[in-house]
Protein backbone atom coordinates (compact mmCIF):
# COMPACT_ATOMS: atom_id res chain seq x y z
CA UNK A 1 0.00 0.00 0.00
CA UNK A 2 2.99 2.50 0.92
CA UNK A 3 4.38 1.97 -2.70
CA UNK A 4 1.09 2.54 -3.98
CA UNK A 5 0.73 5.49 -2.17
CA UNK A 6 3.77 6.59 -3.30
CA UNK A 7 2.95 6.06 -7.20
CA UNK A 8 -0.51 7.74 -6.90
CA UNK A 9 1.60 10.95 -5.84
CA UNK A 10 2.93 11.18 -9.15
CA UNK A 11 0.03 12.39 -10.31
CA UNK A 12 -2.56 13.55 -7.60
CA UNK A 13 0.36 16.25 -6.41
CA UNK A 14 2.67 17.07 -10.13
CA UNK A 15 0.17 16.03 -13.11
CA UNK A 16 -2.30 18.41 -11.65
CA UNK A 17 -0.71 21.15 -13.14
CA UNK A 18 -0.76 23.01 -16.42
CA UNK A 19 2.29 22.05 -18.84
CA UNK A 20 1.54 24.38 -21.53
CA UNK A 21 4.87 25.16 -22.50
CA UNK A 22 7.67 22.69 -22.83
CA UNK A 23 10.20 24.94 -24.29
CA UNK A 24 9.83 27.51 -21.82
CA UNK A 25 13.59 28.94 -20.78
CA UNK A 26 15.61 26.64 -18.39
CA UNK A 27 15.05 27.27 -14.70
CA UNK A 28 17.78 28.76 -12.80
CA UNK A 29 17.99 26.31 -10.20
CA UNK A 30 20.56 23.84 -9.04
CA UNK A 31 20.45 20.75 -11.06
CA UNK A 32 23.53 18.91 -9.21
CA UNK A 33 21.67 15.93 -9.28
CA UNK A 34 20.91 15.81 -13.04
CA UNK A 35 21.90 11.95 -14.04
CA UNK A 36 20.26 10.63 -11.03
CA UNK A 37 17.38 13.12 -11.79
CA UNK A 38 16.91 11.72 -15.51
CA UNK A 39 17.25 7.80 -14.29
CA UNK A 40 14.48 8.63 -11.52
CA UNK A 41 12.05 10.54 -13.84
CA UNK A 42 12.64 7.58 -16.45
CA UNK A 43 11.76 4.88 -13.39
CA UNK A 44 8.26 7.08 -12.31
CA UNK A 45 7.46 7.17 -16.09
CA UNK A 46 7.12 3.52 -15.91
CA UNK A 47 5.39 3.47 -12.84
CA UNK A 48 3.07 6.28 -13.85
CA UNK A 49 2.48 4.05 -16.96
CA UNK A 50 2.14 0.71 -16.19
CA UNK A 51 0.65 1.38 -12.12
CA UNK A 52 -1.04 4.64 -12.16
CA UNK A 53 -2.90 4.58 -15.56
CA UNK A 54 -4.93 1.19 -15.04
CA UNK A 55 -5.60 2.04 -11.30
CA UNK A 56 -6.92 5.42 -11.96
CA UNK A 57 -8.80 4.69 -15.14
CA UNK A 58 -10.28 1.82 -13.41
CA UNK A 59 -11.15 3.41 -10.05
CA UNK A 60 -12.86 6.71 -12.63
CA UNK A 61 -15.11 4.08 -14.30
CA UNK A 62 -16.46 2.97 -11.01
CA UNK A 63 -17.08 5.62 -8.93
CA UNK A 64 -19.11 8.63 -10.50
CA UNK A 65 -17.80 12.02 -11.40
CA UNK A 66 -20.00 14.02 -8.51
CA UNK A 67 -18.81 11.30 -5.78
CA UNK A 68 -15.29 12.00 -6.47
CA UNK A 69 -15.93 15.65 -6.53
CA UNK A 70 -17.16 15.41 -3.19
CA UNK A 71 -15.07 13.08 -2.01
CA UNK A 72 -11.90 15.74 -2.87
CA UNK A 73 -13.58 18.43 -1.63
CA UNK A 74 -14.02 16.28 2.12
CA UNK A 75 -10.27 15.52 2.01
CA UNK A 76 -8.93 19.26 1.22
CA UNK A 77 -11.34 20.52 3.75
CA UNK A 78 -10.39 18.13 6.45
CA UNK A 79 -6.45 18.70 5.62
CA UNK A 80 -7.05 22.99 6.12
CA UNK A 81 -4.80 23.57 8.96
CA UNK A 82 -2.23 23.36 6.25
CA UNK A 83 -3.29 26.07 4.30
CA UNK A 84 -4.00 27.93 7.40
CA UNK A 85 -1.01 27.74 9.84
CA UNK A 86 1.70 28.63 6.71
CA UNK A 87 -0.66 31.68 5.74
CA UNK A 88 -0.10 32.21 9.53
CA UNK A 89 3.91 31.46 9.63
CA UNK A 90 4.11 34.14 6.25
CA UNK A 91 1.93 36.40 7.88
CA UNK A 92 -0.63 36.73 5.45
CA UNK A 93 -4.12 36.81 8.10
CA UNK A 94 -6.10 37.41 6.21
CA UNK A 95 -5.56 34.29 3.88
CA UNK A 96 -5.97 32.24 7.19
CA UNK A 97 -8.63 34.16 7.95
CA UNK A 98 -10.15 33.02 4.59
CA UNK A 99 -8.95 29.46 4.95
CA UNK A 100 -10.67 29.07 8.30
CA UNK A 101 -13.80 31.18 7.14
CA UNK A 102 -14.33 28.22 4.39
CA UNK A 103 -13.77 25.43 7.12
CA UNK A 104 -16.23 26.84 8.93
CA UNK A 105 -18.88 26.93 6.14
CA UNK A 106 -17.55 23.50 4.49
CA UNK A 107 -17.80 21.73 7.32
CA UNK A 108 -21.59 22.73 8.78
CA UNK A 109 -23.52 23.77 5.47
CA UNK A 110 -21.33 21.90 3.06
CA UNK A 111 -21.80 18.66 5.07
CA UNK A 112 -18.68 17.93 6.25
CA UNK A 113 -16.61 19.79 3.29
CA UNK A 114 -18.45 17.21 0.80
CA UNK A 115 -19.63 20.31 -0.64
CA UNK A 116 -17.63 23.68 -1.37
CA UNK A 117 -20.34 25.68 -0.35
CA UNK A 118 -18.11 28.88 0.42
CA UNK A 119 -16.88 28.86 -3.38
CA UNK A 120 -20.18 28.08 -5.19
CA UNK A 121 -22.14 30.07 -2.76
CA UNK A 122 -20.26 32.93 -1.11
CA UNK A 123 -16.82 32.81 -3.99
CA UNK A 124 -14.52 32.41 -1.17
CA UNK A 125 -11.53 31.02 -3.34
CA UNK A 126 -9.18 28.64 -1.32
CA UNK A 127 -5.63 30.13 -0.20
CA UNK A 128 -3.38 27.26 -0.51
CA UNK A 129 0.25 27.20 1.03
CA UNK A 130 2.36 24.72 2.50
CA UNK A 131 5.27 24.54 4.55
CA UNK A 132 7.86 24.67 1.21
CA UNK A 133 6.26 28.23 -0.22
CA UNK A 134 6.96 29.40 3.58
CA UNK A 135 10.70 28.37 3.40
CA UNK A 136 10.75 29.83 0.04
CA UNK A 137 8.67 33.22 1.36
CA UNK A 138 11.71 33.53 3.91
CA UNK A 139 14.51 32.97 1.27
CA UNK A 140 15.07 29.50 1.22
CA UNK A 141 15.28 28.98 -2.66
CA UNK A 142 17.07 28.04 -5.42
CA UNK A 143 18.23 24.01 -3.85
CA UNK A 144 18.84 21.54 -6.09
CA UNK A 145 16.67 19.69 -7.66
CA UNK A 146 15.63 16.40 -6.54
CA UNK A 147 13.41 13.62 -8.13
CA UNK A 148 11.98 11.23 -5.55
CA UNK A 149 11.10 7.90 -6.59
CA UNK A 150 7.39 7.64 -6.88
CA UNK A 151 6.35 11.62 -5.69
CA UNK A 152 8.31 12.88 -8.52
CA UNK A 153 10.08 16.13 -9.08
CA UNK A 154 10.82 18.26 -6.17
CA UNK A 155 13.52 19.94 -4.44
CA UNK A 156 15.56 20.33 -1.31
CA UNK A 157 13.23 23.33 -0.20
CA UNK A 158 10.35 21.33 -0.62
CA UNK A 159 11.42 17.97 0.97
CA UNK A 160 12.00 19.86 3.83
CA UNK A 161 8.46 21.53 3.35
CA UNK A 162 6.54 18.13 2.84
CA UNK A 163 8.32 17.00 6.37
CA UNK A 164 6.63 19.78 7.94
CA UNK A 165 3.41 19.74 6.06
CA UNK A 166 3.04 15.85 7.67
CA UNK A 167 2.91 17.26 11.08
CA UNK A 168 0.13 19.18 11.27
CA UNK A 169 -2.09 16.97 8.31
CA UNK A 170 -4.42 15.60 10.24
CA UNK A 171 -4.38 12.90 8.27
CA UNK A 172 -0.71 11.72 9.52
CA UNK A 173 -3.07 11.46 12.85
CA UNK A 174 -6.03 8.41 11.85
CA UNK A 175 -4.29 5.54 13.42
CA UNK A 176 -3.64 7.28 16.67
CA UNK A 177 -7.16 8.29 17.21
CA UNK A 178 -8.02 6.45 20.29
CA UNK A 179 -7.19 3.30 18.88
CA UNK A 180 -10.75 3.59 17.21
CA UNK A 181 -8.95 2.06 14.06
CA UNK A 182 -6.98 -0.63 15.21
CA UNK A 183 -4.60 -1.27 11.84
CA UNK A 184 -1.64 0.66 12.24
CA UNK A 185 -1.45 1.63 8.35
CA UNK A 186 -4.93 3.49 8.55
CA UNK A 187 -3.17 6.40 7.88
CA UNK A 188 -1.42 5.09 5.04
CA UNK A 189 -4.35 3.78 3.33
CA UNK A 190 -6.48 6.98 4.02
CA UNK A 191 -3.57 8.95 2.20
CA UNK A 192 -3.46 6.79 -0.29
CA UNK A 193 -7.30 6.66 -1.60
CA UNK A 194 -7.43 10.51 -1.15
CA UNK A 195 -4.42 10.45 -3.90
CA UNK A 196 -6.10 7.90 -6.02
CA UNK A 197 -9.43 10.04 -6.38
CA UNK A 198 -7.56 13.03 -7.54
CA UNK A 199 -5.84 10.56 -9.92
CA UNK A 200 -8.48 10.25 -11.00
CA UNK A 201 -9.31 13.53 -12.66
CA UNK A 202 -5.58 13.97 -13.77
CA UNK A 203 -4.50 10.99 -15.16
CA UNK A 204 -4.90 11.82 -18.20
CA UNK A 205 -2.66 14.48 -18.55
CA UNK A 206 0.50 13.04 -18.18
CA UNK A 207 -0.51 11.07 -20.92
CA UNK A 208 -0.76 13.79 -22.98
CA UNK A 209 2.40 15.70 -22.01
CA UNK A 210 4.57 12.31 -22.27
CA UNK A 211 3.07 12.03 -26.21
CA UNK A 212 3.97 15.59 -27.18
CA UNK A 213 7.66 15.80 -25.37
CA UNK A 214 10.79 15.67 -26.57
CA UNK A 215 12.76 15.86 -23.14
CA UNK A 216 10.78 14.56 -20.37
CA UNK A 217 13.01 14.99 -17.41
CA UNK A 218 13.47 18.75 -18.27
CA UNK A 219 10.15 19.59 -19.09
CA UNK A 220 8.75 18.05 -15.48
CA UNK A 221 11.82 19.69 -13.81
CA UNK A 222 11.03 23.49 -15.67
CA UNK A 223 7.63 23.48 -15.06
CA UNK A 224 7.92 22.11 -11.35
CA UNK A 225 10.35 24.72 -10.15
CA UNK A 226 8.33 27.63 -12.60
CA UNK A 227 4.88 26.89 -10.45
CA UNK A 228 6.72 26.83 -7.21
CA UNK A 229 8.66 30.48 -7.82
CA UNK A 230 5.07 31.53 -8.79
CA UNK A 231 3.25 30.36 -5.78
CA UNK A 232 6.11 31.22 -3.66
CA UNK A 233 5.99 35.18 -5.09
CA UNK A 234 1.91 35.85 -5.15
Amino acid sequence: MRFLLGALLISSLLFSQGFDDEFAEDTKDDDTFKSYNVIMTNFNDKVYTYVINPVAKGYEGIVPEPMRTGISNFFTNIQFPISFLNNLLQLKFENSATELQRFLINSSVGIVGFMDVAKESYQIEAKKEDFGQTLGYYGFNHTPHIVLPFFGPSNLRDILGMGGDYFVNPLSYVEDRGNLLDSSGESTYVKAYDALNKTSFTYKTYENIKKDSIDLYHLLKNVYEQKRDKEISE
